[in-house]
């Protein structure tokens, strides 16, 4: 009987994920094979979120960072991953406003979140279903339009929480402590997600990964910085290592049974209130 010499197949995914230091961070050590993924190559894709989220959308990307919000509308396609996401508490996203303005002048007036589908985006739709006149633009631009009065208010994420002070905005709202302090969770903000059709042995191999990737990055915290300042622009160090230390947490590691609970309790909310259409499957990946 003849034996095969042919090498076992490898699969090469394309991985999303966004140049902030959190994904950067966590994804360093995989994208540079310094983890084992048995019979995976990735190829990295680093795009902000939004983009992520249009190329997830289009069915364009294996792997991916994810908003919360846009994966209401994936289940069908894309199962969620437990570990490599960002979920937390004291890390939601915060709405902005010159001073002297309050909650009560927004009725109306045009709000600037990070996107459509941003995790961002659901929250504020799901604080005040009132406040519907949303301009979605890239999440670096919103600061310096509400600085300027092009719009009344705007949803701030990632490393903007840490420096909205200096360009003279105040706090009106944070909306993950409005979450937590409604549901009693821990806010989901953004997720890891795999086309459903790899299938579970794949799946289950790329969860493993992302969970190693990550415990070298906290096992060999100097390892990976040179990459995440390549990607980080012209963020400070220390406002790059309190983002990492925000959004980076034992939720990115596994998501349990809190994780979990918060995430459907997310996406429940948002089918009640006809912001996403009704799913009857597993959202997870097992």
């Amino acid at each position: 009987m003849k034996t095969s010499n042919l090498e076992p197949r490898t699969s090469n995914l394309s991985l999303g994920f966004s140049p902030c230091p959190n994904d950067t961070y966590i994804f360093h050590a995989l994208v540079h094979g310094l983890v084992p993924s048995p019979g995976i190559v990735f190829h990295e894709r680093l795009e902000d979120v939004e983009t992520l989220n249009a190329l997830i959308l289009a069915g364009e990307l294996d792997v991916s960072k994810i908003s919360y919000h846009l994966l209401g509308h994936v289940r069908d396609q894309y199962c969620l991953l437990s570990a490599g996401g960002a979920l937390g508490r004291g890390c939601g996203p915060l709405i902005v406003a010159r001073p002297g303005t309050t909650l009560a002048d927004l009725a109306g007036k045009p709000i600037a979140v990070p996107g459509r589908y941003t995790t961002a985006c659901l929250l504020l739709r799901l604080f005040d279903p009132s406040l519907a006149n949303l301009l979605f633009v890239p999440f670096h631009e919103i600061m310096g339009m509400v600085e300027r009065g092009a719009v009344a208010a705007g949803v701030i994420i990632h490393e903007s929480r840490f420096t909205y002070r200096e360009q003279g905005l105040v706090q009106l709202l944070d909306l993950g402590a409005w979450w937590e302090e409604t549901t009693g969770c821990p806010i989901p903000l953004g997720g890891i997600v795999a086309r459903r059709s790899l299938g579970v042995e794949t799946i289950r191999t790329v969860v493993a990964a992302i969970r190693a990737s990550l415990l070298h990055a906290r096992n060999n915290p100097q390892v990976a910085l040179p990459y995440i300042r390549d990607h980080a622009q012209e963020m400070a160090d220390e406002v790059c290592a309190a983002h990492i230390g925000l959004y980076v947490n034992d939720f990115s590691l596994d998501l349990a049974e809190e994780g979990r609970s918060a995430v459907t309790t997310l996406l429940r909310l948002a089918e009640e209130r006809g912001v996403i259409p009704r799913f009857e499957g597993n959202l997870f990946e097992s």
